[in-house]
């Protein structure tokens, strides 16, 4: 019997065995998505659940995804070195990104020989529109001898230029690997000064910037400590320098999370993509997190029905040029070694 509430034009019903199927996960997860809205994602959750056994599947969801799909559907989850790592450990046959492009032609690259579905491919990336691979080449020009490292937050085009990778979580440990005077760090300023001001390596950056955590000003932060007695700030690197400056503790998603996990502040602000603290909180009811709620609107584009229908049609599959990819793999898999 069908229970009131269906998605997109009414083609999934949400019955009483869709209810049944789900019911853990709506337990699991209910202080962070409102009952209404339960009707909706359901019979997509069980459907993608379902679909994922019968393709041999899995879905990679990074922590800017939504409750619905980070909890609901998602079998690896984590920031971009962690789903790196991990997809290139997985016996699927095929593999979802949901998350943005350049994650999932990073999948692509670890996982040649496997399917690398992107359901949706305008899904992009201000850090990665802001540069090319000509960029890169007039940068080695300009600076002749200088190795370069770029984070992983770009197109395997750009990687393919690069030395190494690196993630936000182990661009200072990238950086002093190479054990250079003077490196190339591409292609988010502000990432880049956060790597200057804590390494002895001189560092010449590229202007890209993150149109989410840009937006963040250190004046903002302490608005936000003058409303809220003993309120712990986290902030992701690649927030300008002020926010940093204003910050408890400064680390990669998976540095922030962990921070949390073990320091267990009683009232805490992340200052990163609001969705993450909507994650986190379902870990760790306990804790007050005060939102400042700056939404990507790149990651926002991943939808349940969009996941789903790449799993029925196993479409959109990223494909990449394979002189290319071979040449960004191998900096991909030297910052897997360096970790």
């Amino acid at each position: 019997m069908a229970i009131a509430g269906t998605q997109e034009g009414g083609s999934l019903p949400f019955t009483e065995e869709v209810a049944e199927r789900t019911a853990a996960i709506f337990e699991r997860i209910r202080t962070v998505v409102p009952p209404l809205e339960w009707p909706l994602h359901a019979p997509e959750i069980d459907a993608i659940n379902r679909l994922k056994a019968e393709r041999n599947a899995i879905v990679l969801a990074h922590n800017y995804q939504t409750p619905e799909i980070f909890h609901g559907v998602a079998d690896i989850t984590g920031d971009s070195l962690a789903l790196a790592r991990r997809a290139a450990e997985t016996d699927a046959e095929v593999i979802v990104l949901a998350g943005v492009h350049f994650m999932a032609e990073t999948a692509k690259l670890v996982n040649p020989e496997k399917t690398v579905l992107m359901p949706d491919m305008d899904a992009g990336c201000s850090l990665a529109s802001s540069i090319t691979g000509q960029d890169v080449r007039d940068l080695r020009k300009a600076h002749p001898g200088v190795p370069v490292v770029t984070y992983v937050n770009t197109s395997a085009e750009v990687k393919a230029e690069c030395d190494i990778c690196c993630t936000s979580g182990n661009a200072i440990k990238v950086v002093e690997s190479l054990k250079a005077p003077r490196v190339i760090f591409l292609p988010d300023t502000y990432l880049a000064t956060h790597v200057a001001r804590n390494s002895d390596v001189e560092i010449i950056d590229w202007q890209g910037r993150c149109e989410v955590h840009e937006r963040f000003t250190g004046a903002e932060i302490e608005g936000f400590r003058e409303g809220h007695d003993g309120l712990t700030v986290i902030a992701h690197p690649e927030c300008p320098p002020d926010v940093l400056d204003a910050a408890d503790f400064v680390g990669s998603t998976a540095g922030m999370i962990d921070y949390v996990r073990r320091e267990r502040p009683a009232q805490v602000l992340m200052v990163t993509e609001c969705s993450m603290s909507d994650n986190v909180a379902v870990e760790l009811p306990e804790i007050d997190f005060v939102r400042p709620c700056n939404l990507c609107p790149h990651m926002k584009r991943i939808t349940l029905p969009k996941i789903r229908r790449a799993l029925e049609t196993l479409s959109p599959a990223v494909e990449l040029d394979p002189a290319v990819a071979a040449r960004a793999r191998v900096a991909v898999e030297r910052m897997l070694a360096v970790g």
